[in-house]
């Protein structure tokens, strides 16, 4: 199982760590708590066994409380989900996730990596930036609320080579 040491803090040891199929309930509860449209237990089992797709979870000391989903295709690959627990928001955690998903995928051969994420998401927004992704287009009306309202995405883009 490949790891990286993030930090030490409060509660253990944080750490970003390949997921498997038994992580499945976890992710997709935090998926749940993050998103307005979550993502079950079983959509987790499929994408955790299919080899085009790289999840890793995000642990502190025993506990999962984050995870980074992507799709490869090629040398280019898409960021499905990025999440972190409520509670453990703000910390710099995410940013860390995210960086080490990266770097494997870019140990998988990926050279461009896309993602979508809601217009008005300012810490998600904060964290690509932050990440070195730009912004290469807008999808008008893409997310559609529980409400009825919808927002725009933007597509955001970072080449790793």
């Amino acid at each position: 199982m490949m790891r990286s040491i993030l930090e030490w803090w409060r509660g253990g040891t944080a750490a970003v760590e390949t997921a498997s199929t038994r992580d499945a309930a976890r992710l997709a509860q935090l998926h749940g708590a993050s998103f307005a449209h979550g993502w079950g237990e079983t959509e987790f089992e499929t994408m955790l066994t299919e080899r085009n797709t790289l999840v890793h979870r995000l642990r502190l000391g025993r506990k999962t409380i984050g995870f980074a989903v992507s799709r490869i295709g090629a040398d280019e690959a898409e960021i499905l989900s990025v999440a972190v627990d409520q509670s453990h928001r703000g910390r710099g955690l995410s940013h860390t996730l995210l960086m080490t998903h990266l770097g494997h995928l870019a140990g998988r051969g990926v050279r461009t990596i896309f993602l979508e994420v809601e217009e008005n998401n300012q810490p998600a927004r904060r964290l690509y930036d932050k990440g070195g992704f730009v912004v290469v287009g807008r999808r008008e009306r893409y997310y559609k609320q529980a409400n009825g309202e919808q927002l725009n995405a933007l597509l955001m883009r970072r080449d790793l080579s």
